[in-house]
């Protein structure tokens, strides 16, 4: 299954930092426990690396991303740990090359039509729409779908009350989210929280996805 089809069939993109890379497996275990195949590891932590590290060695299962990459260095060690895709919050031409070059699947972030057009031109078509809420939202979901032949993934402001919009605008493959895995949870071990939070959002995203 390609991982678009995994994202939109999943809906959500669980956004993670990590301040100790031993909890990466159990957090993947309650994740995928409760329905999610993905995990995003932010590299906003020195654990970020050694955690996708340890995800791709236990879980194999899991679809691993590297999130918040900003240097060509942290792409090279995300890629190193065997991210299956990067992230970046915004537009780094210089980032994306580089993993256009490795053959690597990156989703860049913009938040305006000017960016998407720039990353149209390299021929990518799904793209983190970040931060969300703050750059218009839902309102400007709808205002780019007539426009542009894109796949976004809202990030930033989405939350168990608001998925659900964003998730019935036609252009949105799925949404990045960090309620379920919080760094407070993380910090505390809170797995079974972690799972019943994920469990929630996997239950009503399902329905939506289904129809019913």
């Amino acid at each position: 299954m390609k991982q678009e089809e995994i994202f939109y069939n999943t809906g959500i993109i669980p956004v993670i930092k990590i301040d100790k890379a031993e909890k990466a497996v159990p957090l993947a275990e309650a994740l995928l426990k409760a329905g999610i195949p993905i995990a995003e590891i932010t590299f906003r932590s020195d654990a970020a690396e050694k955690g996708i590290s340890l995800l791709k060695k236990n879980v194999s299962e899991i679809l691993v991303g590297a999130g918040t990459v900003l240097t060509p260095d942290q792409l090279d060690r995300a890629v190193g740990a065997g991210a299956d895709f990067i992230v970046t919050p915004g537009y780094n031409p210089d980032i994306v090359e580089k993993a256009l070059a490795l053959n690597k699947l990156i989703y860049p972030g913009v938040n305006s039509p000017s960016q998407v057009e720039v990353a149209l031109s390299k021929g990518l078509k799904i793209l983190k729409f970040f931060p969300a809420e703050v750059s218009g939202g839902i309102a400007m979901m709808k205002a780019l779908q007539p426009v542009y032949n894109v796949q976004f993934i809202p990030t930033g402001g989405i939350s168990a009350g608001n998925i659900i919009k964003y998730l019935e605008c036609k252009n949105v493959l799925a949404c990045g989210g960090t309620w379920m895995v919080s760094a407070e949870l993380i910090e505390n071990e809170k797995y079974d929280e972690i799972y019943r939070l994920s469990k929630e959002a996997v239950d009503i995203i399902s329905q939506l996805r289904s129809g019913k």
